[in-house]
C-alpha cells in the first residue's frame, strides 16, 4: 500500500485520543478492506453476462416480432421491385 493511502486512512480514523491498539487494529482493518478485491471479477462477469443474455432477450423479441417482420418484408419487396 502506498504511503499516501496510508496517510489517507490515518486521517479517517478517529484521533488520536483513540487506544492505539483500537487505532492500530482499525487502521489494518481498513487497509485489508481496501486491498482486498477476491471474487470482484467473478462478479462482474457474472453481471455482464446477465446484461447480455438480457439485451439479447429483448432484441430478438423486438426482431421476431410482427411488425419488423412485416416491414422488413415490405423493405425487400420494395427494393427488388424498383426499377432502375
Amino acid at each position: 500500500m502506498s504511503r499516501l493511502m496510508s496517510r489517507a486512512l490515518s486521517r479517517m480514523l478517529p484521533p488520536p485520543r483513540v487506544p492505539v491498539r483500537l487505532r492500530t487494529a482499525l487502521l489494518r482493518r481498513a487497509r485489508r478492506l481496501l486491498a482486498d478485491d477476491a471474487g470482484m471479477s467473478t462478479v462482474e462477469y457474472a453481471i455482464g453476462t446477465l446484461a447480455a443474455a438480457a439485451f439479447a432477450a429483448v432484441l430478438y423479441s423486438v426482431v421476431s416480432g410482427e411488425n419488423v417482420v412485416t416491414a422488413l418484408t415490405g423493405l425487400v419487396e420494395r427494393a427488388l421491385s424498383t426499377t432502375v
